[in-house]
């Protein structure tokens, strides 16, 4: 079997991290790949290292309509068996425009966010798919509910290296990394950790991802834990309006916006409380992630992240868009670290048993199988009816 996958990603976020992790994991089960990706991004440097194909091409987003010829010329040059399309910017419409013109080769969709499509788009839109695997039971309900037919749909939670995210940096050489002004003035080690808690969030700077009601959270905290540090991982076009928020309500010293860093992995684990307090979200990678590292979380009741959090048990579930609520959700686990600590322990037990790469590896192979034993009977049929 040769799947062919197209994701139009330029750095390794959500969705381009989690066709690296299905790439590699198909390889290892010797299912031949090959990637089409924009030329210059993270997953086009990282592939080849794996022995994996790939294709850098321009990739220009949703109005790049001469995208759909690079494409059909791809698919004549690949000769794949599966089609698997992985991300919106042009590769979700031109992506299924392009191999209709092979009509004998199954198409994929993978859907990894929650919100709403016109009835209009819905109707045309996924027609051009054999299958839809949403990442998460709440989109799948989401498109099911926007008509898209319930037989084309399958769900494949996406996964997490948990190895990656167990390890434990020091508290100070932390402290010293994101909060170098008060690395002195403010200790982190032993009883004074309970003095300087420090909360944190992985996510774009977008305004969905609710920032804005984190920086908001901060003062009532304070009023019981004065020193709390907040740091923010992550880019995006909100950060301007953050920091003059921050600045705005007193706090722009405890906060710090620490950018996109790739080795986020080895300080998570330093985090006191996660915060992720979205208004939608398909599934929520970064809680994943989180739950890798044992941390408490608290997060908002939306899309798939209660597929992850089951609230008071491996974290705590709060209303989006309520800066009163984090706030309450961060002291009741900061007041209480060994509940804290019980639910970090169950998140990651969580993650573990229901999220791991090879489980997602294995939900789109069995899409991949059951598409081409589809496909191959329906060439039986018109082999038979044939004069």
């Amino acid at each position: 079997m040769k799947v062919m996958h197209v994701e139009a990603g330029r750095h390794l976020y959500g969705g381009a991290r989690q066709v690296l992790y299905l790439a590699e994991g198909l390889t290892q089960r010797g299912i031949e790949c090959a990637v089409v990706c924009p030329a210059g991004s993270e997953i086009a440097a990282r592939l080849p290292h794996m022995g994996i194909p790939v294709f850098p091409i321009s990739m220009g987003g949703d109005l790049d309509i001469a995208l759909i010829g690079r494409l059909r010329q791809l698919i004549e040059d690949v000769k794949p068996d599966v089609i698997h399309l992985h991300s919106r910017r042009g590769a979700d419409w031109f992506g299924g425009l392009a191999a209709r013109k092979f009509g004998d080769i199954p198409v994929i969709l993978s859907r990894r966010v929650d919100n709403a499509e016109s009835t209009l788009i819905v109707n045309f839109k996924y027609r051009l798919f054999d299958r839809v695997v949403a990442i998460s039971n709440a989109i799948s309900e989401v498109l099911a509910e926007a008509g898209v037919p319930e037989q084309k749909l399958r769900v494949v939670h996406s996964a997490v290296k948990t190895s990656t995210w167990e390890r434990r940096w020091d508290r100070i050489a932390f402290d010293k990394t994101f909060f170098a002004k008060s690395a002195n003035k403010n200790s982190v080690d032993g009883q004074d950790a309970k003095k300087a808690p420090v909360i944190g969030m992985v996510a774009q700077l977008i305004k969905r991802k609710g920032h804005r009601f984190v920086l908001e959270s901060i003062p009532a905290i304070q009023e019981r834990y004065a020193n709390v540090r907040l740091v923010f991982f992550g880019r995006g076009p909100e950060e301007p309006r953050l920091q003059m928020l921050a600045a705005k309500l007193g706090i722009e010293d405890n906060v710090t916006f620490a950018g996109f860093r790739k080795d986020i992995n080895h300080w998570l684990g330093c985090l006191d409380v996660f915060v992720h307090p979205p208004s939608t979200e398909g599934l929520g990678v970064a809680v994943l992630q989180a739950a890798a590292a044992s941390l408490p979380i608290v997060a908002s009741r939306v899309g798939g992240v209660t597929e992850i959090i089951e609230d008071k048990v491996n974290g705590l579930l709060i209303d989006p868009e309520s800066p009163d609520q984090i706030a309450q959700g961060v002291l009741a686990l900061l007041d209480d670290r060994e509940t804290a600590l019980e639910m970090g322990e169950a998140a990651h037990k969580k993650v573990v048993e229901q999220f791991s790469v090879d489980a997602m590896v294995e939900g789109n192979l069995k899409v991949y199988n059951e598409l081409l034993s589809e496909h191959e009977s329906v060439l039986l049929a018109r082999t038979m009816a044939k004069p």
